[in-house]
């Protein structure tokens, strides 16, 4: 690493702190190409080596720390020094040389202390400490245990046939009548007797052998489990140290926000502009598709350069184009409503409900509504239909591919939402429903009904008197991984246009919520959509690429590539999933060389690109309503006649809604409950079938059921029918008392 040193005035070398353990002082810690060296203030204290920016900050801020129990300590020149540990390294310089030799010798002699508080072997010729024992080293202590085992199993069985044939020669010897028998009796008595002795000898060797091994490897995995404790509780005072810092700092900004605006409107993804140097980032894909624009000797032909030879994009015909956009949303027309109250400002402590999860799904950990936002996830996946207009164009299309372009564009479109949305949805009981009825203004139904709760899973049918039909089943698989939350969609979209009968299938990518613990929230989606039209055959490859604080390319990029059923390459489509999508028809490729590793490049020279899709902005005063948008906002409004398994009438999340968050956790606690009591049930009645030999009925929803899809193959739960009669009725009797 070329290293960019920037010089600053010299101050006080390390002082010795009050313990014999304990060294502060100033150091120069490399941060990155475009700061060079930064000065900072070391602790080093109980076996931990933290810095801060200032003094001051000891009180509130920790920037950093590593453990030197197993850190690598590696000498350079000019008074500079490097700690690596577990993967990460400080590039750290004195300002003297002297300094520098003190700093190391109490680096050193903090390791050395640390490393004897660790687990070390005992006089029991026992290796060192076992924090992460072999897997063949534990079969094999567990093989030598079960063959002791089967030993004293045998002794145990000699010993009981010689015990006995010991008592019967005592019995024999008991009932002799005359003296000559006697001694030929005797003999026989002493012969067993003495089988008797050996057996129990080696019984009593076996076991002695058997307790000796077990206390052995007792004493290795008490060391091992006792050290992944003293781990374990150190990272979480460390996080939760981390955690009120945190809290700390957020109670100060809002006290004062104006002294920190501008250090937070020039982060691009929220994070603290002021430390950046050890925030993790993603990685710049190197095969992602790159388009660079060469202007024609016309100027009015593009070319796009592209690392993928599959890459491909799309130009829109006037009757497809743009469309009826309106910038500022559709969804106030018919004087639905347009505000909800807004988000009240909480403060509650993330560290103490989500250290003990790491590694949960997201579904199974307990949360406060204080993380949620007042819908649940049936209403978020109808939200996916805020650009449904793109799909009535893409029906009146007359070529597949341009329809492909739409489609395309609609599966971006529904991230679009989440920008800002990091609330987590409310998780739908088991049997609740939710129903969108826009016939009247945008020709649609949508029904969504949830038909599984652990993994739990959605199903989704929306039909449009414009020409189409759209059906899913996702389930949700989310992990909590200390840093970030990744959530899983898994499950295909399918949509189907009723005049050509052109069948298409794609399915979602993956979300990330970063900065849990520590940092303001935000969202990032990743991933590839792979988009098939069954019937024609054409493909639509779609590369979300994952944020990353190094790359030249605009955040959240989305491009694409529209292909034929024999693989020819028709439109490219670039965009962001947050803002808009376009499309331009490739009119020639050619082959080219290009690259940081010389490879073969496809050269696409197409027509000006045309606006396929463009986000709407966003209601007034959104950022106190969750970032809600126009469609958003109306989701969670009551409406008549709707089933009592709807969404809009589940308690808690509606008094989430009007701002009565105490009541709302309450509320959400009495529905939890109620449902792990249901749930219980069906087991216990389940266990009962099954002792009594009789089949198992399994929980069967209410308007969805399973089906084969004839051109896919794909097995999936599709709406049976009967939902909009039963309300066209007001028939809910079927329907369980779910809220």
């Amino acid at each position: 690493m070329t290293e960019l040193v920037v010089r600053t005035l010299p101050s006080p070398s390390g002082v010795q702190g009050p313990g014999p353990d304990t060294y502060k002082g100033w150091l120069f810690k490399w941060t990155n190409y475009l700061k060079g060296y930064q000065r900072r203030w070391f602790v080093l204290s109980n076996g931990l080596l933290s810095y801060y920016r200032t003094q001051a900050e000891m009180a509130h801020t920790c920037r950093g720390t590593i453990t030197l129990a197993t850190v690598h300590i590696e000498m350079g020149d000019t008074y500079h020094f490097v700690l690596t540990s577990g993967g990460r390294s400080y590039h750290l310089k004195a300002y003297t040389e002297g300094e520098c030799q003190r700093w190391v010798s109490a680096l050193q002699q903090a390791k050395a202390n640390a490393t004897q508080m660790m687990p070390h072997s005992d006089d029991s010729g026992d290796e060192g400490p076992l924090a992460q024992p072999d897997r063949a080293l534990i079969q094999g202590a567990l093989k030598t245990l079960a063959s002791k085992l089967e030993d004293l199993s045998t002794c145990n069985e000699l010993i009981g046939k010689h015990g006995a044939a010991l008592q019967r020669s005592l019995s024999e010897l008991e009932d002799l009548r005359t003296p000559t028998d006697g001694a030929d009796k005797l003999k026989t008595v002493n012969e067993r007797a003495t089988l008797f002795r050996i057996t129990s000898n080696a019984m009593i060797n076996a076991c002695q052998d058997f307790v000796d091994l077990a206390e052995t490897h007792s004493r290795r995995w008490q060391r091992a489990l006792q050290y992944e404790r003293e781990q374990r509780h150190h990272l979480e005072e460390t996080i939760e140290q981390l955690a009120k810092q945190h809290n700390n700092l957020e109670r100060a900004w809002r006290e004062a926000p104006s002294t920190h605006n501008k250090g937070v409107e020039r982060t691009p993804e929220g994070e603290s502009s002021e430390e950046n140097e050890d925030i993790e980032f993603f990685d710049a894909m190197e095969d992602s598709p790159a388009f660079i624009t060469v202007p024609a000797e016309d100027h009015s032909q593009h070319r796009h350069l592209s690392s993928n030879q599959s890459v491909t994009s799309g130009s829109l015909s006037s009757n497809w184009s743009q469309g009826d956009n309106d910038s500022s949303g559709s969804y106030l027309r018919r004087g639905r409503r347009c505000r909800i109250p807004d988000k009240p400002n909480y403060s509650l402590n993330l560290w103490s409900i989500m250290k003990n999860c790491i590694g949960k799904e997201l579904s199974k950990i307990p949360m406060p509504v204080n993380f949620n936002e007042p819908l649940s996830m049936l209403q978020r996946l109808t939200e996916d239909l805020e650009y449904s207009e793109l799909l009535d164009r893409a029906a009146r299309c007359d070529s597949s591919l341009e329809q492909m372009c739409l489609v395309s564009a609609f599966s971006v479109s529904s991230y679009s939402t989440t920008i800002h949305r990091t609330g987590k949805p409310f998780n739908p009981l088991l049997g609740e429903t939710y129903e969108l009825d826009r016939v009247e203004e945008y020709g649609y139904r949508s029904i969504c009904e949830q038909i599984s709760h652990h993994p739990p899973a959605a199903a989704h049918h929306v039909i449009s008197q414009r020409g189409w039909t759209l059906w899913q089943e996702i389930t949700i698989d989310s992990k909590f991984r200390g840093k970030y939350i990744s959530i899983m969609p898994l499950g295909n979209i399918h949509l189907k246009f009723h005049a050509s009968g052109n069948h298409y299938v794609w399915s979602k990518v993956t979300s990330t919520v970063h900065n849990i613990i520590v940092g303001k929230l935000w969202i990032d989606q990743s991933g590839d959509i792979i988009i098939v039209n069954h019937r024609s055959k054409d493909t639509c490859h779609l590369k979300f690429s994952p944020y990353s604080y190094f790359s030249r390319d605009v955040p959240r990029k989305v491009t694409g590539v529209v292909t034929d059923g024999e693989g020819s390459a028709h439109y490219i489509l670039s965009g962001t999933w947050d803002d808009k999508m376009e499309s331009a028809k490739i009119i020639e490729s050619s082959h080219g060389w290009g690259g940081s590793e010389g490879k073969q490049k496809t050269v696409y020279q197409t027509r000006p690109p045309q606006l396929l899709w463009k986000k709407y902005s966003l209601p007034e005063n959104a950022e106190n309503m969750h970032f809600f948008s126009s469609l958003a906002l109306t989701l969670n409004e009551p409406e008549d006649g709707v089933a009592p398994t709807d969404s809009r009438l589940r308690p808690d999340q509606r008094l989430m809604e009007a701002g009565l968050w105490d009541e709302a956790n309450a509320e959400k606690q009495r529905l939890e409950e109620r449902q792990r009591l249901e749930r219980r049930k069906r087991e216990a009645q389940a266990n009962l079938a099954l002792e009594e030999g009789k089949e198992v009925e399994r929980y069967q929803p209410m308007w969805f059921e399973k089906r084969t899809d004839t051109e896919t193959g794909e097995s999936s739960y599709v709406y049976r029918g009967g939902y909009w009669e039963a309300k066209d009725r007001q028939d809910w009797n079927q329907c369980s008392a779910i809220f």
